[in-house]
């Protein structure tokens, strides 16, 4: 549900919340607000949340969710086509121009990228091939997109496998700078130091701008109880990675979501969520889990 222009969702938690987002059972519950990012909103001790949802009703409408992740924050300039698997997707949109995501190539004529870049309505285009995305640089490779696959089970308000192909109209010609990246044999471990990489804001200033060129950051994969304790209950370990230590300012932030996680040579996850203010932790999607329905989907495509 959606209260006050964001995507908002209602559910019981303690009523007293302790340090670090961990919770302490309790036998009295409140009615509590929380956002997607796990933000604690507000709550209301004591009133059952039967009644919350009365109180609140009126003024609870749908809206799309806001808050996806993407900007590298604490990286460096990545060494020009030194990522060639690296897509510069742009989304066409009707009132608010275009909107812009990360993506990777995984075959000529196929792009992985997150769920939430999806808009029902508006073109799509993929930019390969390139280091700065503002100037006409030789050997980057603009293309339609043909067909868009959303998973089918991707849920919009919880981000739940957030993850999409998208067949390109002609296929890619693989070259110097152009490339595809392979998809994951295994998971990758705890504690793993990846890398990401995107073209979206370097700092959360409020007049930060978008990077023209790529930027790249290293980044640790935690355990499961740290995204736990800052995104219950949306994070679902099974299908999602927690990337980042909150101990770093490192991260990944709005602005290139779809963008890969790079592990060993393999794309490991998909930027998927994290906070407003762009503190590590972030959510990416578990790219091992999908790569059944990322081979199957393969197959039924037609050239």
């Amino acid at each position: 549900m959606m209260v006050m222009g964001r995507c908002l969702y209602l559910h019981y938690v303690p009523s007293r919340m302790l340090g670090g987002g961990t919770f302490r059972r309790r036998r009295r519950q409140s009615g509590s607000i929380s956002d997607p990012r796990g933000r604690h909103i507000i709550s209301f001790p004591g009133l059952p949340l039967r009644m919350l949802l009365l109180l609140l009703f009126p003024m609870l409408f749908p809206l799309s969710p806001g808050a996806q992740a993407g900007e590298i924050i604490g990286g460096r300039e990545a060494r020009p086509h030194s990522r060639p698997y690296m897509a510069f997707v742009t989304i066409a949109r009707e009132e608010k121009g275009a909107k812009m995501c990360g993506g990777f190539l995984i075959r000529e004529d196929v792009v992985v990228t997150a769920a939430h870049c999806n808009r029902k309505f508006g073109n799509i285009s993929v930019l390969l091939g390139a280091h700065n995305v503002e100037i006409d640089e030789p050997g980057t490779q603009k293309i339609s997109v043909h067909h868009r696959i959303p998973h089918p089970e991707f849920n919009d308000a919880t981000l739940e496998n957030d993850i999409m192909l998208l067949q390109l109209r002609d296929k890619a010609k693989l070259t110097v700078t152009v490339g595809t990246i392979p998809l994951p044999d295994k998971r990758v471990r705890e504690g793993a130091v990846c890398c990401v990489a995107g073209w979206g804001l370097t700092s959360t200033n409020a007049n930060a701008q978008r990077s023209p060129t790529l930027q790249e950051v290293k980044l640790k994969v935690m355990s499961k109880g740290v995204c736990l304790s800052r995104f219950y209950p949306y994070y679902v370990p099974s299908r999602m990675l927690c990337v980042g230590d909150p101990q770093e300012r490192n991260a990944s932030f709005k602005g290139d979501s779809g963008g890969p996680l790079v592990c060993d040579g393999k794309a490991q996850g998909i930027v998927s969520y994290g906070r407003d203010d762009g503190s590590a932790p972030n959510v990416f999607t578990k790219v091992s889990k999908y790569v059944s329905w990322i081979k199957k989907t393969l197959r039924k495509l037609k050239p």
